[in-house]
């Protein structure tokens, strides 16, 4: 009975109502669509940390001290290709390792020509990334041991050097004026978490990179050392395992840091969606201000409404109303508000992010719980900004409300 007198009484001032919603339309709304970019942003950051590999370990050279100059990463090179072997010889937690070198070059093939990265690696390395073939294959432990000319194409590579309808496989490209047989294409990869397009990439074998491209065969140099571990239980003990073996192989001295760095990407995920999380909270905390600032503007109308109908409450009052009939009354208003608004905010947020999505590109992803808690929050709002105006309308002394002009 309480829910059809509010309802009458929303009835009979339409635009009001419709202006009251307004502001909480707008806040759901923005708290919809905020927390469904965040979602979406963490989803897809995780995917693409997910595509680097399974079970991942990634090492890299570290800060180094030469001639009392320290150096980052890149600056000099402290993983050697018998660094890699050791791990897989004698870690007992790591299933699979391989390791790479890599440098920008000018690709060229008939008239195109395109700059992309040249990465030497071994046979292992599709494995140990989870990195299928699209076309062809991939190079044999023998084409590895001869420092065979062939190669094989990220998709990126295949689409600037290669016309559509174009087969790529057993074509010739020129690495550096370095003739290269292409043996086939890897699958599509996509963007890294920092950006890297991993398709825009050129596989050679490892001493074929050395011999006749790099020119590093005696430095023995690797960039990067990528390891399988082979169980996600085992992926601490893998890395403990790997530092421990470096820290010997490089005679680090107990107390020094280390002159190269164990990523997992157990950790790069953590640290992403914990950022993710942070970055989604906050979202909501600013679209949940519209929503508060929607409702001070229900309670402000109601505030106006009880003032208008101060006679009608007196009469209801006076008829045998009791207090907290009045106060239900209102506050039943302030609720039937809310979640109108509640629901029509949810629809006009779903409806952004799908434009978000289309037009703008970026991932959104909204889980059934993000909408129940919108809605809640959009009652709650209701019921906290209601109650005041509700109060005051109870408290009215009867005789004084009929009184009222």
């Amino acid at each position: 009975m309480t829910f059809l007198v509010a309802l009458g009484a929303l009835r009979r001032n339409k635009l009001r109502a419709a202006l009251t919603m307004l502001g909480i339309i707008i806040g759901v709304a923005a708290v919809i669509a905020m927390v469904s970019i965040g979602q979406g942003a963490s989803a897809a950051v995780q995917a693409q940390i997910r595509s680097l590999g399974t079970n991942l370990l990634m090492v890299i050279p570290g800060a180094t001290t030469a001639a009392g100059v320290r150096s980052g990463w890149g600056g000099v090179s402290t993983l050697t290709v018998s660094d890699a072997r050791a791990i897989e010889r004698e870690c007992s937690a790591v299933a699979a390792v391989t390791y790479l070198r890599r440098q920008v070059v000018q690709v060229v093939h008939a008239e195109q020509n395109w700059s992309t990265v040249a990465q030497g690696t071994t046979v292992s390395f599709p494995v140990v990334r989870e990195w299928g073939i699209a076309r062809g294959r991939f190079f044999t432990e023998r084409e590895e041991e001869a420092a065979a000319r062939v190669a094989v194409l990220g998709q990126t590579v295949v689409d600037q050097l290669f016309g559509a309808g174009q087969d790529p496989l057993g074509a010739t490209i020129r690495i550096r004026n370095v003739p290269f047989e292409v043996i086939g294409v890897l699958e599509a990869k996509g963007q890294t978490t920092w950006g890297q397009d991993q398709d825009d990439v050129v596989i050679v074998p490892f001493s074929t990179a050395e011999r006749r491209l790099f020119g590093t065969q005696l430095f023995n140099f690797v960039d990067m050392i990528f390891a399988s571990a082979r169980s996600t239980a085992d992926i601490p003990e893998a890395a403990q395992e790997i530092r421990a073996l470096l820290r010997e192989r490089h005679r680090i001295p107990a107390g020094e840091d280390d002159d190269f760095t164990v990523r997992s990407l157990d950790d790069m995920a953590r640290a992403s969606e914990s950022a993710s999380r942070v970055m989604t909270n906050l979202l909501f905390a600013v679209a949940s201000i519209s929503l508060i600032v929607g409702g001070i503007g229900i309670m402000n109308i109601l505030l106006v409404s009880v003032t208008e109908r101060t006679r009608e409450i007196g009469l209801r009052m006076a008829v045998g109303a009791k207090a907290r009939h009045i106060l239900l009354q209102f506050l039943m208003e302030a609720i039937v508000l809310s979640v109108i608004g509640g629901c029509a905010g949810i629809v006009v947020g779903l409806i952004a992010s799908v434009l978000v999505s289309s037009l703008g590109g970026w991932p959104t992803l909204l889980s059934p719980l993000a909408i129940v808690g919108a809605l809640a929050f959009s009652a709650a709002v209701g019921i906290f900004f209601g109650y005041y105006p509700a109060w005051k309308a109870s408290r009215l002394e009867p005789i004084a409300a009929l009184r009222y002009e």
